[in-house]
């Protein structure tokens, strides 16, 4: 089982369809406030449809209180400014997903914070700002997931 994290997201579609993703997958959702929108709006609703009684969806006043919580052996900060390809990583159960913001991805600070190691990026093209947040954490769990066989999936 994995743990995603969405850093203060903004756009209720994207954590709607990481809700639904999270459902599919098995990862547990944390959304670290303040968050860009009510989690109970009905774009979070329609996006998320009826998955979100299917998922494990926290919100956490701050990082650092979930982080207490989850007492993660293991963090990732996935940002355009990473250092090491997310597939180059060998996943391992209980390890955490950080994201950031849809407008403006992790601080800098909080990247520092992160093992440099640990400090995750997609390849794209030269030139392209970002991926699509939802995009983002879908690759990354997919590939966590692939290396753990799948285990729970059919």
């Amino acid at each position: 089982m994995f743990h995603i994290v969405l850093f203060e997201p903004e756009i209720p579609p994207n954590t709607g369809n990481i809700i639904r993703l999270s459902a599919n997958s098995g990862a547990r959702l944390h959304l670290i406030e303040p968050l860009g929108f009510d989690v109970s709006e009905k774009s979070l609703r329609r996006a998320g449809l009826d998955y979100r009684q299917l998922t494990h969806m926290q919100v956490w006043p701050n990082l650092p209180a979930c982080f207490e919580s989850i007492q993660p052996l293991r963090w990732f900060a996935i940002s355009t400014r990473g250092m090491q390809r997310y597939d180059t990583v060998q996943y391992q159960s209980g390890d955490v997903f950080v994201f950031g913001p849809e407008t403006r991805g992790l601080p800098t600070g909080l990247i520092d914070q992160c093992p440099v190691a640990q400090r995750l990026r997609i390849p794209m093209l030269p030139g392209n700002r970002s991926l699509n947040l939802s995009n983002s954490v879908a690759v990354l769990v997919y590939e966590a997931w692939r290396q753990q066989g799948f285990i729970g999936g059919q």
